[in-house]
C-alpha cells in the first residue's frame, strides 16, 4: 500500500472517534457558556408523538441541570422524605441526602454516585441548583447549602471538598447556593459569602485558596462574567449591594457602582455587547453600564427605568446582535434593544397562554438559526427569536412537571445538549431524547 495512502488511513482513525462522539454539554449554558448548541444534523420539526426517549432513569429532586462529558451524565440531587413543596420565600430545615450522580450517557446506567448528609435551610428546597462542571478528567459540584466537591470523574473519588458555609463563617442565602462556579485557567472561581470572601478562588486540582475579594450581605446568585477592557481581564460580579469587577487573577477590586438586587436577587450572569454591560433582576431591576476604555471603570447609561430592559428571574438571557432576549419577572418574553434597553416586543414565547402567571421560565439554546426552548410545562419548543417576534415552529411535551410554584406544576431545571441529543430531567427521572435529522 503507498506510504500516502497507509498514512491518510492511520489519520483517518485516529479522527473518527473524536468525529463520532459529538459535541458535549460540560458545564452550564454549555461549552463555551453562552447557550449556543454548535452542533449540526439536529431536526428541524418533531416526529408524531414526538422526539424519541433513549432511555430514562431515576433521580431525586433539584433544579441542577446536568452536565455531559467524557460518555458521561453528571447531575446532582436531593433524597428526602419530607414535603418539600412549601411557600414562595419560606425557610424550613429538612433532612436529607445530596447525592452526585454519574450515569453512562448512551445508557443512563449508574457508573457511580457520591452521597452526603445535608439539612436544608432555604426556600425552594427541592434540591441542588448548580449545574456541575466538567473539565481535565475532574468534575466539581456546588450543593445548595455550600458543599463544594472536585471528583475524579472516571472511578467518583473525591479529591478535595469545601463546606463553604463552616470554612467562611457564613451561612446561606434564602435560595441557597445558585451561582454555578467558573474555571479560569488553573482556578475555580465561586461565590462563598463572608467577611472578605464574596467570591473565592481556588485551585482547582488542589482545593487550596488562592485568593478572596469582596464583603456583602450575602452571596447573591449570579455567576460572575470574565471579559476584556481597557486592556485588562476583568471578572464582572453582579451582587446584592453592588455591581463590581475583580482582576481574575489576584482578587484586586478593579471598580465598584451601587446597586441594590430586590431581595439580593440577582440570578443571571452580567450580558456583555460592545462597550455595555447589562444585569438584571427581581421585581423591575435593570442596570445598563458602559465599560469605559480609557482605564478600568463603568459609566451608568439608565438604572431601574420603568419599562425599559428586563428583569429576569430563572433563565439567564440571550444576547444576539445588540438585542436581548429574556423572560422578566413577571413572565414575559420581551426583545430588548442595547443600549437604551427599549423593548421591541412582548410575547408569553415557548410557555404560551394568553398572559405570563410570574416567573414563567423557559430556558433559552441556540442551535443555527433557532432556538430550542425548554419551559416550565415539561414542553421542548423549537422557535424563532428576531427583533421582530417569536416564532414557533413546533412543540412536544418530554417530561412531566414535578414541582411547584405560585400555585401551578412546573419544572425548572435547565437541559443539556450533546451528541444530538437533549439530557432533560425533573425531580423523578433524567431522560435523554433524540433530537438527529
Amino acid at each position: 500500500m503507498p506510504l500516502r495512502k497507509t498514512l491518510f488511513l492511520a489519520l483517518a482513525l485516529l479522527i473518527a472517534p473524536l468525529a463520532a462522539r459529538g459535541d458535549e454539554w460540560p458545564q452550564w449554558m454549555g461549552p463555551q457558556r453562552d447557550n449556543v448548541w454548535r452542533e449540526t444534523g439536529i431536526l428541524e420539526k418533531f416526529p408524531p408523538g414526538g422526539p424519541k426517549v433513549v432511555w430514562r432513569a431515576p433521580v431525586a429532586g433539584g433544579y441542577a441541570g446536568p452536565a455531559v462529558s467524557g460518555g458521561k451524565v453528571f447531575v446532582t440531587d436531593y433524597v428526602t422524605a419530607a414535603d418539600v413543596k412549601i411557600a414562595n420565600f419560606d425557610r424550613k430545615e429538612f433532612s436529607g441526602t445530596e447525592r452526585v450522580l454519574c450515569l453512562d450517557q448512551k445508557t443512563g446506567k449508574e457508573l457511580w454516585k457520591h452521597e452526603y448528609p445535608v439539612k436544608y435551610t432555604i426556600s425552594y428546597p427541592a434540591g441542588p441548583r448548580c449545574t456541575p462542571t466538567v473539565q481535565d478528567g475532574k468534575v466539581y459540584t456546588l450543593g445548595a447549602e455550600g458543599n463544594l466537591f472536585c471528583f475524579e470523574t472516571g472511578t467518583g473519588k473525591v479529591v478535595w471538598e469545601k463546606d463553604l458555609k463552616k470554612e467562611y463563617k457564613t451561612k446561606s442565602a434564602l435560595w441557597g447556593y445558585a451561582a454555578h462556579p467558573l474555571i479560569d485557567g488553573k482556578k475555580l472561581i465561586t461565590l462563598v459569602g463572608g467577611e472578605g470572601s464574596h467570591v473565592v478562588a481556588f485551585d482547582k486540582d488542589t482545593g487550596k485558596e488562592l485568593w478572596k475579594a469582596g464583603t456583602q450581605p450575602e452571596q447573591g446568585y449570579s455567576p460572575v462574567l470574565i471579559t476584556e477592557a481597557a486592556g485588562q481581564r476583568q471578572m464582572i460580579v453582579a451582587a446584592p449591594k453592588a455591581v463590581y469587577a475583580l482582576d481574575p487573577e489576584t482578587g484586586k477590586e478593579l471598580w465598584t457602582t451601587p446597586y441594590e438586587a430586590t431581595s439580593g436577587s440577582i440570578i443571571m450572569t452580567p450580558i456583555r455587547s460592545g462597550e455595555y454591560v447589562f444585569v438584571g433582576g427581581y421585581q423591575g431591576k435593570g442596570l445598563m453600564l458602559k465599560l469605559t476604555s480609557d482605564k478600568p471603570g463603568v459609566e451608568v447609561v439608565f438604572k431601574d427605568k420603568k419599562n425599559l430592559g428586563v428583569s429576569p428571574v430563572n433563565v439567564q438571557p440571550f444576547l444576539e446582535d445588540g438585542v436581548i432576549y429574556g423572560h422578566t419577572d413577571g413572565g414575559l418574553l420581551y426583545a430588548v434593544e442595547v443600549p437604551s434597553g427599549k423593548r421591541l416586543w412582548e410575547s408569553t414565547g415557548a410557555i404560551g397562554g394568553e398572559k405570563s402567571k410570574g416567573s414563567d421560565t423557559a430556558f433559552i439554546v441556540k442551535n443555527g438559526d433557532r432556538f430550542f426552548f425548554f419551559a416550565e410545562t415539561g414542553d421542548l419548543v423549537i422557535g424563532k427569536l428576531t427583533p421582530k417576534g417569536y416564532e414557533e415552529i413546533d412543540r412536544a411535551k418530554v417530561i412531566d412537571q414535578t414541582n411547584n410554584a405560585f400555585g401551578r406544576k412546573v419544572v425548572w431545571c435547565a437541559p443539556a445538549f450533546a451528541d444530538k441529543k437533549a439530557y432533560i430531567r425533573n425531580d423523578k427521572e433524567i431522560i435523554c431524547v433524540d433530537l438527529a435529522k
